[in-house]
């Protein structure tokens, strides 16, 4: 599987943006998990193929997991961001048991 993500930039406190990751086939679930410096990988948001959606705590109420399953794309729409949320963000995907992971698109928030 091979995921393609895109969408990242620089913008400032409060602005909004969306991530998007096109995957090269159909598979169970997908979601974002990001790595700001010094820090370990963490989970974002999930979204399984029933559509079911798990978010981590901070960003619970703010950003919306999405998916197109007939594009195998998913989206992460995040709004009123915080310079906390600066960090590479990475796509994931679970096939046959197998995690899969994207290049990684960087987001920057400035204060």
């Amino acid at each position: 599987v091979q995921l393609q993500a895109c969408g990242g930039g620089l913008v400032q406190a409060g602005d909004s943006l969306r991530l998007s990751c096109a995957a090269s086939r159909s598979v169970s679930s997908m979601g974002w998990y990001r790595q700001a410096p010094g820090k370990q990988r963490e989970l974002v948001a999930l979204i399984i193929s029933g559509g079911g959606t798990n978010y981590a705590d901070p960003v619970k109420g703010r950003f919306t997991i999405s998916r197109d399953l007939a594009k195998n794309t998913v989206y992460l729409q995040m709004n009123s961001l915080k310079p906390e949320d600066t960090a590479v963000y990475y796509c994931y995907a679970l096939w046959i048991r197998r995690d899969y992971w994207g290049q990684g698109t960087e987001v920057t928030v400035s204060s």
